[in-house]
């Protein structure tokens, strides 16, 4: 081969690998949580940075309002839409709202899915996250483990017109129903994620209700101001320890796992919420490409007691 041939050759060939190079497409996936200030969703944001350093092709954008407020995520919702990016992947405050919204973002070409809370009355592509009336049936489940004499209970939540959160109020119903345990007046209380709001909730209900024997938060709130919620257990740490008064909470961040081992809670029941992030960056990628996707796609749950939380701990 001559010299003036080897040349070309290596020239064509470069060509080719620049043009395989451009080929392939890169994408702007956004991540809109319920609030940022919600240390849950710091996990699906951490996870759907790495899936994307990863995939190499794509980038994740995380932007939710700072607070639980539904109006605010319906706008940044919108301004993703304008600015065109090529996917959205949604944990859903207000399922009326949202939906209105993700018809808007699919029929723009954008690929729309959901995690964590669903708006399955959308044209969204994928709902990936929890089973969340499974989830809700296993904190009940719990309870009946933690205090099987029942009593009355008192069910904590976050935004009133969430859906994944209904869901889960469902779930803790239908596992107590038939049982011991009766629902207080008032119950559930509604957070709006607000975690100051959770733990202050958790003390109304104990005021109200002086032979209150269980409290159970659908969300991991009141824990995740860990000062906060050991003031609101200290006062009643005889009735704890004793089980006389059960806590059985949702979620398992580190935070958790340590108010656990501590002994100022009987339960958890996790969700995975990395996974959303690695599963959500995957599945629109997928959706991309061209490729038939799982309209369901559940990334698990976790129990956690004294006697395995040194396993999660790890």
């Amino acid at each position: 081969m001559t010299m003036l041939k080897s040349l070309a050759l290596a020239a064509l060939a470069s060509v080719s690998f620049m043009g395989a190079v451009q080929a392939q497409e890169t994408y702007k996936f956004a991540v809109v949580p319920k609030a940022m200030n919600n240390p849950f969703f710091d996990l699906t944001r951490d996870g759907c940075m790495a899936e994307a350093a990863k995939l190499g092709n794509v980038e994740c954008i995380y932007q939710g309002p700072v607070e639980h407020e539904p109006a605010t995520q319906a706008q940044i919702i919108d301004d993703f839409i304008t600015q065109g990016v090529d996917g959205l992947a949604i944990s859903v405050s207000d399922a009326a709202a949202a939906t209105t919204l993700i018809d808007k973002a699919v029929e723009a070409g954008i690929a729309v899915i959901t995690f964590d809370s669903d708006a399955d009355a959308s044209k969204r592509v994928a709902y990936v996250g929890t089973n969340n009336k499974e989830f809700g049936v296993a904190l009940g489940e719990e309870l009946l483990k933690a205090a099987p004499n029942g009593g009355t209970y008192a069910v904590i939540s976050g935004g009133a017109a969430s859906p994944n959160l209904a869901l889960r109020v469902d779930g803790v119903r239908e596992a107590l129903a038939g049982s011991a345990w009766t629902e207080v007046p008032g119950s559930p209380s509604f957070s709006n994620d607000d975690v100051a709001l959770a733990v202050q909730q958790a003390g109304d209900f104990v005021t109200a209700n002086p032979d209150l024997k269980a409290i159970v938060p659908v969300g991991g709130w009141p824990m995740f101001a860990p000062d906060g919620w050991k003031n609101f257990v200290e006062p009643n740490k005889a009735k704890v320890d004793s089980g006389e008064l059960a806590l059985v909470v949702a979620d398992t961040l580190p935070m958790q796992l340590e108010l656990l081992r501590d002994g100022y809670a009987h339960a958890l029941v996790g969700q995975r919420p990395y996974e959303m992030g690695e599963v959500a960056m995957r599945t629109l990628l997928a959706i991309k490409n061209g490729e038939t996707v799982d309209a369901i796609i559940y990334t698990g749950l976790d129990r956690v007691t004294k006697d395995n939380v040194g396993d999660f701990l790890k």
